[in-house]
Formats: structure tokens, C-alpha cells, sequence
């Protein structure tokens, strides 16, 4: 057995898309309609990990938020990035939000900040 992936919900598939190529150089792998679901996936991978995130868009879906913090089910993804200071300030003047400013935590600085669905990324600069 091994780990497939994760899978996030978005409001807009082509919105989410974008996001994660721009900011954390995913690769759009493939993207498809599965009607028994009446639901819209895109795989991206993460080049060079054998990793993959799955975007999930259900198209009858009316309401779409996130839980509060404290209530939400699902923590975060994260990811590994050469200049976390950098890519938040840039993720900050391009109007992403940032619920976390970048600080130390051991060896390593972290920030967290939102997809455009308030999905909670962790960036990691490891030193």
C-alpha cells in the first residue's frame, strides 16, 4: 500500500489551478468530469516528490465555507519553499491571505496563509 494523495474542495477549478502553479510550482497532471458524482477533479503533481493534490469541484454544491479554525476537520497542507519571507510578501501584495506572518520555529521560519478557498497552507523555509 502506499499513499495516493489529498484532495481539497474549490468553489472555482480554474481559479485554484492557478494558485497552486503560481505560488507553489504545480504541474497540472490531468483534469476531468466524473458524472456520477456531477463533480470536476484536477490532478496536480509536485515535481520531483511523487506527490499530488487533487482539486475537487462539486457543481451542485450551493454553499461553500470553511469552518471556523477551532472546528475545522482538516488542518492544512504544507510546503516547502526557497525564501518563505519572499513568497509571502509577494502572496500579500497579490491579495492572498496571510493568517500567519513568517516566524521562526526551530531551525526553519513558517508562515500560513489561504488558498482562495481559506484552505490553511503552511509555507516552510528549511534552514
Amino acid at each position: 500500500m502506499t499513499f495516493a494523495h489529498v484532495s481539497v474542495r474549490t468553489s472555482d477549478m480554474d481559479r485554484s489551478i492557478k494558485f497552486y502553479e503560481t505560488y507553489f510550482e504545480m504541474k497540472l497532471a490531468s483534469r476531468r468530469v466524473i458524472p456520477q458524482t456531477n463533480a470536476e477533479i484536477a490532478f496536480l503533481d509536485s515535481p520531483g516528490t511523487g506527490l499530488r493534490l487533487e482539486l475537487t469541484r462539486y457543481r451542485e454544491q450551493a454553499k461553500f465555507e470553511q469552518a471556523s479554525y477551532e472546528n475545522r476537520v482538516f488542518d492544512h497542507l504544507a510546503f516547502t519553499v526557497p525564501d518563505c519571507d519572499v513568497l509571502v510578501k509577494k502572496m500579500k501584495s497579490e491579495g492572498i491571505t496571510v493568517t500567519d506572518e513568517p516566524f521562526m520555529l526551530g531551525t526553519g521560519k513558517i508562515a500560513f496563509v489561504e488558498d482562495p478557498d481559506g484552505t490553511l497552507i503552511e509555507v516552510i523555509e528549511r534552514k
